[in-house]
């Protein structure tokens, strides 16, 4: 073998060709005979404790590390995590999860304690989210879009040094996914979209388990060739938490006339036509949008090519129907929705890369006829805010609003008028988020409101006879509602900074006095 790499020396551009001459000694090769059976027991990634992980990871003071958040309010991962590295004496750690729910409150005291000197997320809710308002945080958190954060990990800017990801199941070699063919009763979460990017790009990838199944764990939502090191753990969520808390079926009167209304815009808009694609967001009155599509398009005999993003049981019924071709899904939103990616064919986990960033045109995203979505408040420049409340405290997330608004040839925001005695169509929202120049249709309960630079959809909307008014209109009439509120009074520090999709800032989050 020595003498024929030798040779190579000798032949006219070989020299030229890079690894050529790093070719394997297979005099020394050494092959291993042992069954499947005994490679999942000896060879496997299985590691015995969180801890050994961690030292094997090499993790560091200062360093990165990520979680996601498809297990939702039921998580008990990021909590579990955090407080195995306190105890190790870990301090001044990046925390980089896709999202944080009212479950992490816990977090509090790691911040206060040293442990995580940073965070960077699409949303915080509940009394963490609280407490980063009043100043928690010395260094203000960064929030993304689910695209915008999938591309900051893409490009580097976001460095992942260990990415720790549970699992409801996974092969001893790392093959991963969010439910589990062997256990129907076990804990489930469905897509496991936003756990991709991390897998993918992290520096030492930990997968958490309660779940050891045998290999080949297929489909995976995360290869073993992205997993580094499992560790098994007694229980990884709450069921009952993880397909809770984003999505709700409604039954208030003001959320049904919105979503109604809402079909009626895609009606009219001309994209309700066959092979079209769509996505509808979270929040009441944009879930309840699919059930009044689905009249419209069985009248029209109307068949959807797909839709997209955060996936419930509503759009797998709608695919079952025959109504939509395929689903995209980046994260399953309940129980139905899970299981239908374990059982159905042309239902397919999508990565947030895939799903969102906005790197290069491949998104999916930018393949949307129209997005459904909802909003906190809206103002008179069609911007839009779903991250802060009327209070000025942190209290939602970015998600893939951003994106899908940008990305959809026509992106409908549902926006009530009020909520109880506090205005939602404002002079200026409290934290832009999405940019007013991307968002084409705000419909409230009381009419609509067409972004002037839509003048294409105006056309259609009064040929459909559709209530439109000027947005500066729907202001007013909040105003004869409600009147104008106090302002909210904030401090000069900054506790947030609201990123657009490229990562640049758009917005200031300041500390509420």
């Amino acid at each position: 073998m020595k003498d024929k790499l030798k040779e190579l020396d000798s032949i006219t551009g070989i020299k030229d060709i890079t690894g050529i001459h790093g070719v394997f000694d297979i005099d020394s090769l050494q092959k291993d005979y042992s069954s499947l059976a005994q490679r999942e027991i000896s060879h496997n990634k299985i590691v015995p404790s969180l801890e050994e992980a961690v030292r094997l990871c090499g993790l560091k003071d200062g360093q990165t590390i990520s979680f996601h958040h498809h297990f939702r309010g039921g998580d008990y991962i990021v909590n579990m995590v955090v407080d195995k590295l306190a105890e190790m004496g870990f301090k001044n750690l990046v925390l980089a999860p896709s999202s944080l729910t009212d479950c992490h409150a816990p977090l509090i005291k790691h911040i206060q304690n040293g442990v995580i000197r940073r965070i960077e997320t699409s949303g915080l809710r509940g009394k963490l989210a609280e407490a980063v308002s009043h100043g928690l945080m010395e260094t203000p958190v960064v929030f993304r879009s689910h695209g915008g954060r999938a591309y900051a990990i893409e490009t580097g800017e976001l460095p992942i040094d260990v990415a720790f990801l549970g699992a409801p199941s996974c092969d001893p070699f790392g093959n991963a996914n969010g439910y589990s063919r062997d256990n129907d009763k076990g804990v489930k979460c469905g897509s496991m979209g936003y756990a991709k990017c991390d897998a993918q790009y992290a520096k030492k990838t930990v997968i958490i388990t309660n779940n050891i199944v045998h290999f080949p764990n297929v489909p995976f939502g995360i290869p073993e060739s992205d997993v580094d090191y499992i560790v098994k753990v007694e229980e990884i969520g709450d069921p009952a938490g993880i397909m809770t808390g984003a999505t709700r079926f409604t039954t208030n009167p003001k959320e049904l006339v919105m979503a109604e209304t809402a079909a009626e815009v895609i009606e009219a808009s001309g994209r309700l036509v066959n092979g079209f694609s769509f996505q509808t967001g979270t929040g009441g009155a944009s879930l309840a949008v699919s059930r009044f599509l689905r009249e419209k398009m069985l009248a029209r005999g109307v068949t959807a090519s797909f839709a997209l993003g955060g996936i419930t049981g509503s759009i797998v019924d709608l695919h079952e129907e025959g109504l939509i071709k395929k689903l995209l899904d980046v994260q399953g939103f309940d129980l139905r929705a899970a299981d239908s990616l374990k059982t159905n064919h042309f239902h397919h986990q999508i990565s947030a890369e895939y799903y969102a960033s906005p790197r290069g045109t491949g998104a999916t995203v930018n393949q949307l006829d129209v997005v459904v979505l909802s909003a906190l408040e809206a103002d008179v420049n069609f911007n839009v805010n779903v991250l802060t409340g009327s209070d000025g405290l942190i209290r939602g997330a970015i998600g893939g609003h951003q994106d899908t608004a940008y990305g959809a040839s026509v992106s409908i925001v549902v926006c009530p008028l009020t909520r109880g005695r506090l205005p939602c169509i404002v002079d200026r929202v409290g934290t832009i988020v999405t940019p007013g120049k991307t968002v084409d249709v705000i419909v409230t309960e009381h009419g609509i409101a067409v972004n002037p630079e839509r003048g294409d959809l105006k056309e259609r909307f009064v040929a459909a006879r559709l209530p439109i008014f000027p947005i500066e209109e729907l202001r007013s009439m909040v105003e004869k509602l409600v009147g104008k509120p106090d302002p909210v009074e904030y401090t000069d520090r900054v506790v947030g900074l609201v990123t657009y999709r490229d990562g640049s800032v758009i917005d200031l989050i300041r500390q509420v006095k």
